[in-house]
């Protein structure tokens, strides 16, 4: 859907950090009662259904995971060109193949998959280079309201909240595009 949107409204796209959970543990957690519930009742379906509609398989997390070094890797592939496909890969490995992004093997293989050296990108990130432009970053996202993923945050004045269809888009950008020609 955002490669359809960069062609058809020639739009730049830049995925930027933010902790849904800023408290969990370097290992993870347990999913809360509460999403195991709203699981139970359907409300991933529509996640599901739209992974489908675009040929992707689905597959919830089994657990909260700890995305700072994800985070920070992926300021790494930014920095070396690939952040689109180095996020593009990670997301495929979480919510399609199930894998555990705060583990390095996971990374690692996301940074070969885009072409990135894993090595370096592993030695970088644990020597702490991104630490600190990631939590500026999602300071930044606090700031602003940013209280759920995806946000999608136009022109830093609207925002889009939640995994939503292509049509919610097309209709924000029309009416962002009417209103900047008053």
């Amino acid at each position: 859907m955002v490669e359809r949107l960069k062609k058809e409204y020639n739009v730049e796209v830049e995925w930027r950090p933010y902790y849904l959970r800023p408290d969990t543990p370097p290992e993870g957690m347990e999913l809360p009662e509460y999403i195991m519930k709203a699981r139970a009742n359907g409300s991933e379906e529509r996640l599901r259904m739209m992974a489908e509609m675009h040929g992707m398989n689905f597959r919830s997390t089994e657990r909260i995971y700890n995305t700072r070094i994800a985070h920070e890797a992926t300021e790494y592939a930014r920095e070396h060109g690939k952040a689109n496909e180095f996020h593009h890969i990670v997301f495929r490995k979480v919510y399609s193949d199930g894998q555990d992004i705060s583990k390095w093997d996971v990374l690692r293989a996301a940074a070969e998959e885009a072409g990135l050296d894993a090595n370096d990108m592993q030695t970088t990130v644990d020597g702490g280079k991104y630490t600190k432009e990631v939590a500026g970053q999602v300071q930044w996202a606090q700031q602003i309201g940013v209280t759920g993923v995806p946000t999608y945050v136009i022109n830093n004045k609207y925002a889009i909240v939640g995994a939503q269809p292509y049509e919610a888009f097309k209709n924000a950008l029309a009416q962002i595009e009417k209103e900047l020609k008053g």
